[in-house]
């Protein structure tokens, strides 16, 4: 290659790098962004125990599916003026109670959710084309935006988020039991269908906080993720949410940490964090299980 070819591919891998990672003016930046950390950090918290729940009565769909029509419900409202907290949290609730009430079962449930699932995200887009406003504003809503986070905004936020954090712990006993076996926890009296809609409601409310933070496509990576890493290293039902968590905590604050010093979305750095997490965990369970049958092994 010559020597004017290598100094080209030297000057775009810099600049990519650049875009990616530059902490020159780190310090000024963080000032900044201090309501999106707090509210990164909120939802990675309440995200990681709902996330619990999502992957012990398999609703990872469902996740998916109330987050179109909350970017649906934020993008209506982007069009028409409103709150967007407002619009988002409408079009969640309005998915969560859908699937409630029509998807009990597993098998209904997800044909709801593949039907909700593209009108939702079609709905949204028609929104957006005809936003007049800036396309930042368009762009922040399915990828997320890492100045979108207001005063009035983290208020809100912080408000669901609590909601949410209360209702997860007063009804947590019966759900965990609701979550592992639906069969004998409705023999034993259980409210089942009342602690299936209500979780159902929670979750819609901490979708849509969500999509402030990391956008509508990539709710999965705080939802389900780290739960998903969490139950690939313990079974244990106080470390592993307390383990979804943690790592909720470190892709959301982190994600948003390292995304400070570049140009792009704060997508990417939280799901790619998310997902390291996730690969970490699977690479140890793996150890483990080659531990184990490993011929004359001492170990547990």
């Amino acid at each position: 290659m010559s020597p004017v070819l290598i100094r080209l591919a030297e000057g775009d891998a810099g600049d990519l790098w650049s875009r990616m990672f530059d902490f020159s003016d780190y310090g000024a930046l963080l000032g900044l962004v201090s309501n999106s950390i707090i509210a990164a950090a909120v939802l990675g918290i309440v995200g990681g125990l709902v996330g619990v729940f999502v992957m012990q009565r398999d609703m990872a769909f469902a996740v998916h599916g109330i987050s179109e029509l909350s970017f649906a419900g934020a993008a209506a409202a982007l069009l028409f003026g409103v709150n967007v907290v407002a619009g988002s949290v409408a079009g969640a609730l309005i998915a969560a109670l859908v699937i409630g009430v029509l998807g009990a079962k597993a098998r209904d449930r997800n044909s709801i959710v593949g039907v909700l699932m593209p009108f939702g995200l079609g709905l949204g887009i028609l929104f957006l084309a005809l936003y007049p406003g800036r396309s930042a504003n368009k762009f922040g809503l399915l990828t997320g935006q890492i100045v979108s986070v207001d005063d009035p905004q983290l208020g809100w936020l912080i408000g669901m988020s609590l909601v949410v954090l209360i209702g997860m712990l007063l009804i947590w006993r019966p759900l965990s039991f609701d979550s592992l076996d639906s069969d004998v926890a409705a023999a034993r009296g259980v409210p089942t269908r009342f602690l299936s809609f209500a979780f159902m409601l929670l979750l819609g409310l901490i979708v849509a906080v969500s999509v402030q933070i990391i956008g509508a496509l990539l709710v999965l990576a705080l939802l389900v993720t780290p739960a998903a890493a969490a139950m690939r290293v313990s079974s244990s039902p106080v470390l592993v949410p307390v383990l979804s968590v943690l790592f909720g905590l470190t892709a959301a604050v982190g994600g948003i940490l390292l995304a400070i010093g570049g140009s792009l979305p704060i997508s990417p750095y939280i799901t790619t964090i998310s997902f390291a997490i996730y690969v970490g965990c699977r690479l140890i369970a793996w150890g483990r299980g080659r531990r184990r049958v490993v011929p004359g092994y001492a170990g547990s």
